[in-house]
C-alpha cells in the first residue's frame, strides 16, 4: 500500500487523484490566485515524481504535455505518486510573460524565502509543498519568444541516477549541463532530487512533435522507475541518446534583417552557410557560417536582429552523422500524419 500525499493541508490517499489549489499572492484587484496541482496517488508503493511546466509563464508546450499525460490510460495503473503542476508561474501565464510582475525570473529565484520577493515566496512555496516530498522531478521548458529548441534533455549527467532517467526519456540529444544558480534544478539537486529539464519548441506556441515527445518521454521515465508497468508488447527499439561534447551560440555579425538557410535539427559542417544578415536594401550583406560541425538545436525565428544577437545554437558531437540520423528518425516517428482539429483533444502518446 502506498503512502498519503499532503499538499496545502489536503491529503490524497493511495488510490485517489485530486486537484489542489495552492494559494499564491493575490492580484492587486484583490482577486485570489492559485497554482493548480494535480496529484495521482497510486494504490501501491513507489517513488514520487513531480512534473512541472510554465515556470516561465509564456512556455506553453509543457502545459499541454501535462494535460495529455494525465489522460494517458497507463496512469490508472500508477505505482507511487505523480504530482503534476502545469502552471507554476500563474502570474506570468496570465500576462503571457516569461517573468513575474516584478520582472523577476522565477527560475533564478530558488530555493526562495518565505518573506522575500514575490518570486522568492513562490519558489519557497514550491520547494516546501512539492520538492520536499518528491524523489524525482521533470521540468518542462521551451525556447524563448521567437526562438525554437529541438527536443532535448538538459541534466547533470555526472550523477548516475540522473543519467539513468535522462537516457530513459529518449530524446536523441542530451546536454550535460552544469547546475545554474537560482534554478529549480539546482535547488532540487541540492535536496537530493534528481532532475531533468526538457527543452522543446518555442514560447507562446504549441508544437506537436515537441508535445508528443514530452508525453512519451515522461511515460518512459515512469516505466524506468517501475511506476508504470512495462508495455505488454515488444516496442521497437529507440535510438540511444547521444551526449553533446559542447554547445555554443552563433551570433549576428551586425544589425539588420536576418534570413536563415537551415532549419532546426539540421546537420551542418564547419563553414556551412547558416544565413545572411543584410540591410533593408540588400546593399550590405554578411554571411553567417557554422564555426564547427554540429546539429542545430536552437534557432531564432525573428528576421530582425541586433549585432551580437544569438541566431543559432549548435551542439557538437564526435559522430555528427550518427546523431543527425537519430534526429531525423525521432522527428519522423513523432510527426503526426494529420494535426488534430482545433478544439479536439489530439493524440495521446
Amino acid at each position: 500500500m502506498g503512502a498519503p500525499i499532503s499538499i496545502n493541508g489536503l491529503t490524497v490517499d493511495p488510490g485517489e487523484r485530486r486537484t489542489i489549489n495552492l494559494p499564491v499572492a493575490k492580484l492587486y484587484t484583490h482577486t485570489n490566485l492559485a497554482m493548480p496541482v494535480h496529484v495521482v496517488n497510486g494504490r501501491r508503493e513507489g517513488p514520487t515524481l513531480f512534473v512541472c511546466a510554465a515556470i516561465h509563464g509564456d512556455e506553453l508546450n509543457g502545459v499541454e504535455i501535462i494535460r495529455r499525460l494525465l489522460k494517458h490510460p497507463a496512469v490508472k495503473r500508477l505505482r507511487g505518486a505523480l504530482i503534476a503542476i502545469p502552471i507554476v508561474n500563474v502570474h506570468g501565464f496570465l500576462d503571457r510573460s516569461r517573468y513575474l510582475p516584478d520582472r523577476r525570473d522565477l527560475n533564478r529565484s530558488f530555493p526562495g524565502m518565505e518573506r522575500g520577493s514575490l518570486a522568492a515566496r513562490i519558489a519557497n512555496l514550491f520547494m516546501a509543498e512539492i520538492v520536499a516530498q518528491s524523489q524525482y522531478g521533470i521540468d518542462l521548458h521551451t525556447g524563448g519568444v521567437h526562438r525554437t529548441n529541438l527536443p532535448h534533455i538538459r541534466a547533470y549527467l555526472n550523477d548516475s541516477e540522473t543519467a539513468r532517467i535522462a537516457k530513459a526519456f529518449g530524446t536523441p540529444v542530451m546536454i550535460n549541463a552544469d547546475l545554474r544558480d537560482g534554478s529549480l534544478r539546482q535547488a532540487a539537486v541540492e535536496k537530493g532530487v534528481p532532475m531533468l529539464l526538457y527543452e522543446a519548441g518555442e514560447a507562446l506556441r504549441f508544437d506537436e512533435v515537441s508535445i508528443r515527445a514530452g508525453v512519451r518521454g515522461i511515460v518512459n521515465v515512469l516505466r524506468e522507475l517501475k511506476m508504470l508497468p512495462a508495455t505488454g508488447h515488444p516496442r521497437k527499439s529507440e535510438p540511444r541518446p547521444v551526449v553533446a561534447r559542447a554547445s555554443n551560440w552563433v551570433r549576428a555579425p551586425e544589425s539588420g534583417i536576418f534570413r536563415a538557410s537551415v532549419p532546426i535539427g539540421a546537420k551542418v559542417e564547419k563553414g556551412t552557410l547558416l544565413g545572411m544578415v543584410s540591410d533593408s536594401f540588400g546593399e550590405s550583406e554578411l554571411e553567417v557560417r557554422a564555426p564547427s560541425d554540429g546539429i542545430v538545436i536552437g534557432r531564432s525565428n525573428l528576421p530582425l536582429v541586433h549585432e551580437g544577437e544569438a541566431l543559432f545554437h549548435l551542439a557538437r558531437f564526435q559522430k555528427v552523422d550518427a546523431v543527425s540520423a537519430r534526429v531525423d528518425a525521432f522527428h519522423e516517428d513523432l510527426l503526426p500524419e494529420e494535426l488534430p482539429d482545433e478544439g479536439t483533444e489530439g493524440p495521446i502518446v
